[in-house]
């Protein structure tokens, strides 16, 4: 019995041979037609194998074939669809897909890409917000608050050869206090730098970022092991600034592997200008010991299978008004006033900074040991000022498996000895221990954690002492 099919059915089933004899050039278009059918369930293997046996097999013979019309539209539309997709995907010159840094689009030589990343960070804190550091602030009333911490916009990628990279960061809508002015809300750019990274060995990055001093800061907020950094951190981070730099890779993958990070910088922080011809000067020297390179990211929640550790020495200096940095930009130390001409060279910093990193399948530890320097060259005081941390974390799913995998617990022990803000011929002492729980959903993509701290202050000058207790629960997330 002869098998009729509607025009349109036919067209279809034909549209889907001429597919078939245009990308196929191993098989005859009717016999892969027939093979296709079969995968499908509109023929038997017994009617495939007759078919095949026809020397002058045609499209025509299998549409004679017993095949129930439905089925037969089935399979053809599936044919069709199937194919053009391939056909977008192997010829259409842009990609697109999801990666661990956001979207990317792509063109097919590499030549060209974007990736585009949102990342929100919300958190509640308990009774106090930020890290106290003068006596009244201990004994300041208690705040319980609700931020959007971070929103940022993450655009990154590489433009006319796969080495010349780029990457902008936007912060979309920082926290203020209430006595601030809306100002300090407004939407920011507080990355945007251009690598020339050909060679391993040696590139040229321009821009402006997070000087890479030190390994807590350089560590971005997203992928941090607590819910903030340490006390450590305001004194004596360089953050962002504007300038070049020389860095590379040498040794791979043997003992002697190590980075190094020479750079040049404007010193007065992110987004302004050098009011004279004092530059900063930063070099940072990373040995890593294990013949593995250890990137900049805490926690180890990838597991990394080999042993992996670091040892580094860097330094900065720099002559201004600035005593201290931050993502706002130049700034002073409590106990440090800011000059009276803005253009005034008054303040000379030299610092220095050790630091150690370890991760091995669920274990992470680092620490750093800061020194710095700061000399009034109007009064000719000079102060020391020097701080330090070290905190570890691991999932102990790795050695128990009923914890629970995605869960680590971590600590975090700090000091910081400064000059107190009403003499700085007097220190004041302050420690942080802090315990801390992450919970993965994504990797630091999307994670979960809280926090819980003891803060302490010894005031030398009024002989004093107060500790507080902190409470901060986030969820920092990345799409």
């Amino acid at each position: 019995m002869k098998l009729t099919l509607p025009p349109f059915k036919i067209r279809n089933l034909f549209l889907a041979v001429m597919l078939l004899k245009a990308v196929s050039g191993a098989y005859a278009a009717d016999q892969e037609l027939l093979d296709i059918l079969l995968q499908n369930g509109a023929i038997t293997q017994a009617q495939h194998n007759e078919l095949l046996k026809s020397e002058s097999l045609t499209s025509e013979d299998i549409l004679q074939s017993p095949v129930t019309v439905e089925r037969l539209a089935e399979v053809t539309e599936e044919v069709v669809a199937s194919e053009v997709a391939r056909q977008i995907d192997s010829n259409f010159p842009v990609t697109a897909e999801r990666v661990g840094s956001g979207f990317r689009f792509a063109t097919r030589d590499g030549n060209w890409r974007t990736d585009l990343q949102w990342r929100a960070q919300t958190r509640y804190t308990t009774p106090v917000r930020s890290d106290p550091r003068q006596i009244s602030s201990f004994n300041a009333e208690d705040q319980s608050n609700f931020e959007a911490r971070r929103l940022r916009m993450k655009i990154g990628g590489n433009g006319f050869q796969p080495w010349l990279q780029y990457y902008f960061e936007v912060d979309l809508q920082p926290s203020r206090d209430v006595d601030d002015s809306s100002s300090s809300a407004s939407s920011r750019v507080i990355d945007w730098r251009v690598d020339i990274a050909k060679w391993d060995w040696g590139g040229i990055r321009v821009g402006q970022w997070k000087v890479d001093l030190n390994r807590e800061r350089v560590d971005s907020s997203g992928r941090q092991q607590f819910v903030e950094r340490s006390i450590v951190n305001r004194v004596f981070t360089i953050d962002r600034q504007v300038g070049v730099q020389l860095r590379g890779h040498l040794f791979e993958d043997s003992p002697a592997d190590m980075r190094y990070f020479a750079g040049v910088f404007n010193g007065e922080g992110r987004g302004v200008n050098n009011t004279d011809d004092n530059m900063m000067y930063m070099g940072r020297l990373q040995w890593n010991f294990l013949g593995r390179d250890l990137g900049f990211r805490q926690t180890d929640v990838e597991f990394t299978d080999l042993p992996t550790g670091s040892l580094a020495i860097a330094g900065a200096t720099h002559q201004g008004s600035c005593t201290r940095w931050s993502s706002s930009g130049c700034g002073n130390l409590d106990g440090f006033e800011k000059p009276a001409d803005a253009t005034a060279d008054q303040y000379e910093i030299r610092q220095v900074v050790q630091e150690f990193a370890f991760k091995y399948r669920g274990f992470s530890a680092q620490q750093e040991l800061h020194r710095k320097r700061i000399r009034d060259t109007l009064t000719g005081e000079r102060s020391e000022l020097t701080g330090g941390y070290v905190q570890a974390g691991y999932f102990f799913h790795n050695t128990f498996p009923s914890f629970p995998a995605p869960l680590e617990l971590a600590a975090r022990v700090a000091y910081v000895d400064e000059p107190n803000a009403s003499n700085i011929m007097f220190e004041n002492a302050r420690n942080e221990f802090t315990i801390g729980a992450n919970w993965f959903f994504s990797g630091h993509n999307s994670k979960l954690t809280l926090d819980y701290s003891r803060l302490k202050m010894d005031d030398n000058f009024l002989g004093i002492d107060e500790s507080e207790n902190r409470l901060r629960f986030q969820w920092d997330v990345s799409f």
